[in-house]
């Protein structure tokens, strides 16, 4: 029942059988297969059914629910069980969303100093992603933002709180200046993130409250290439404070805080709601609450 469930998580993260059966490296017809013998023992069709997968019906969405949940109990069990004959070890996969990759170094650093057999696996994307992957049990846990926007059921350990700069040179408007307003931001051509990351979201919502908005003159989904150009100190962009801090800027670079009004959000590590948790993601709460004191 554990493998046919699996097969079925598969198909709804593929949306294609064939790049399901080889996501679980078995042929098309065992997947085909499995997946009927799975509605011939709930009495029901799961799957709507073509040339080409078309999605599930109500019933499959349903068993979808529950299948999340038992093979993540079984996960988990398979997890404590070999905790008790052998250290903590195995693999915990991370989703971040790209204006918190600076910081994580400060919570698989010391996580690794307590659990060196423990092994990370770290995936930058949307905030909206990270909580589509966490549901689908294609990551563990997560780094997001856990008070902008609906985050689901899932278990908060608020980390430290976001607040923003104006990343500019010296010699460009408002180079000059110990703090800038939102207002003000608005004046300056920026460079930023796409308007499908809550980071831009957040900006964008700043700028409007003042009754400004951004003048993008590139946009990315990358913070590299950002970064990149703001480095060159030839053009500006408004980032996290932590996150300027961790770049290593320039001498050509300043990064000014912005108010009027200030604004904070809060980042922190989002885990399945799910009891007992598992080993490795119950060591990796415990060292998130360790090192969020010194994150502020």
């Amino acid at each position: 029942m554990i493998d046919k469930l699996e097969l079925l998580l598969a198909l709804a993260k593929e949306r294609h059988f064939g790049r399901a059966a080889e996501a679980c490296g078995v042929t098309q017809p065992t997947m085909s297969t499995s997946l009927k013998q799975l509605e011939e023992i709930l009495g029901v069709m799961l799957v709507q059914r073509g040339s080409r997968f078309q999605g599930f019906t109500p019933e499959g969405e349903r068993t979808l629910d529950w299948a999340r949940r038992i093979v993540g109990d079984a996960r988990a069990m398979r997890q404590e069980i070999n905790g008790l004959k052998d250290k903590l070890s195995g693999e915990i996969r991370l989703a971040a969303i790209p204006t918190v990759l600076g910081m994580v170094a400060s919570l698989t650093t010391p996580f690794r100093a307590k659990h060196p057999d423990v092994q990370f696996q770290i995936r930058s994307c949307t905030s909206a992603d990270v909580l589509g992957l966490l549901e689908n049990l294609e990551v563990d846990a997560g780094l997001t933002y856990i008070e902008n926007e609906p985050i689901g059921k899932v278990r908060t350990i608020p980390l430290y709180n976001e607040s923003y700069r104006l990343l500019t040179a010296p010699d460009a408007m408002f180079g000059d200046r110990e703090q800038v307003t939102w207002k003000e931001v608005g004046q300056v051509p920026l460079c930023l993130l796409t308007p499908d990351m809550q980071n831009r979201r957040i900006i964008d919502r700043a700028l409007k409250s003042v009754g400004a908005e951004a003048v993008p003159t590139l946009t990315s989904n990358s913070l590299l290439v950002l970064y990149t150009h703001v480095k060159t100190g030839r053009w500006a962009s408004v980032m996290p404070a932590k996150l300027a801090e961790t770049l290593g800027l320039a001498d050509a670079v300043r990064s000014i805080p912005i108010v009027d009004p200030v604004v904070n959000y809060s980042i922190g590590l989002v885990i399945p709601q799910r009891d007992p948790m598992t080993p490795l993601i119950a060591a990796l709460v415990q060292v998130a609450r360790e090192v969020a004191p010194t994150l502020e």
